[in-house]
């Protein structure tokens, strides 16, 4: 194989190097854009069935192209439904181009596609969502997520994704199971209803007790000792404490059925 020389890479748009005294670059669907070039009737077929197309340029001409698909995970179609029965909208960003995007939105029934945006407008189309009124979680793995993970209102980063995507992040999956995100979203609502519950055993003893060993009825004849007030205090931490501990009782298992 021949050496390459003066390598460089442009994030989106694709890779060059000089190579026996050629200019070779290889890239998707913007590098035809940047280049003025077009191959639609050759590879138009290949991006309807879901594969992203990289072209192949030697001193600004095409020379080849390549069909690269990846499996879609079954975990992500069922990811996907048991969002939409929680009535999220699922939104995809990708830099892919826009017939790849809707052949994979079709077939995983995403809600709305934002194909062929670049690595830095990914944040903005994030915003963008946002001005709309909507509450966005995010969820990325790579660096080019970072900033748009930074600026959802929750930011979910792989974890086995790239240090800067997780540094931007809320909350970092332990796995890169789709489903994980579900069971994000079941600890969230888990842990409310625990800070409510916890909230009023706390006010029931504050708003009963406190009054009751101040004396408040004792024009009437009755005064709570101040050991069972303290009694009852503790009483009301240890409930506080063990009601949190029924946390550990909720299935957060992706594959659970």
């Amino acid at each position: 194989m021949p050496s390459a020389s003066g390598f460089s890479a442009n994030p989106a748009v694709g890779v060059s190097a000089k190579v026996e005294g050629k200019q070779v670059h290889v890239g998707g669907p913007s590098l035809l854009q940047q280049e003025s070039l077009d191959t639609r009737d050759v590879t138009e077929a290949w991006g309807k069935d879901g594969a992203t197309v990289l072209h192949i340029l030697v001193d600004g001409s095409v020379a080849g192209a390549l069909k690269l698909a990846d499996d879609v995970r079954p975990e992500s179609r069922v990811a996907i439904d048991e969002l939409h029965e929680r009535d999220v909208q699922v939104v995809m960003i990708t830099g892919d181009s826009e017939a790849v995007a809707q052949a994979v939105a079709r077939e995983l029934g995403i809600d709305r596609v934002f194909a062929g945006v670049r690595p830095e407008d990914k944040a903005s189309k994030v915003t963008e969502l946002q001005d709309e009124g909507r509450k966005v979680a995010m969820v990325g793995d790579g660096v080019n997520d970072a900033p748009a993970l930074a600026q959802a209102d929750v930011g979910i980063a792989i974890g086995a994704g790239t240090d800067v995507a997780i540094a931007s992040a809320g909350v970092v999956l332990a796995s890169d199971d789709p489903r994980s995100v579900l069971s994000v979203i079941d600890l969230s609502k888990a842990t409310y209803r625990k800070m409510r519950q916890n909230l009023w055993w706390a006010a029931g003893y504050n708003i009963i007790a406190v009054p009751l060993a101040a004396g408040v009825l004792a024009p009437i004849g009755f005064v709570l000792p101040m050991s069972v007030g303290a009694l009852l205090m503790s009483a009301s931490t240890v409930v506080v404490a063990v009601n949190a501990q029924l946390l550990r009782r909720v299935d957060l298992r992706s594959d659970r059925d």
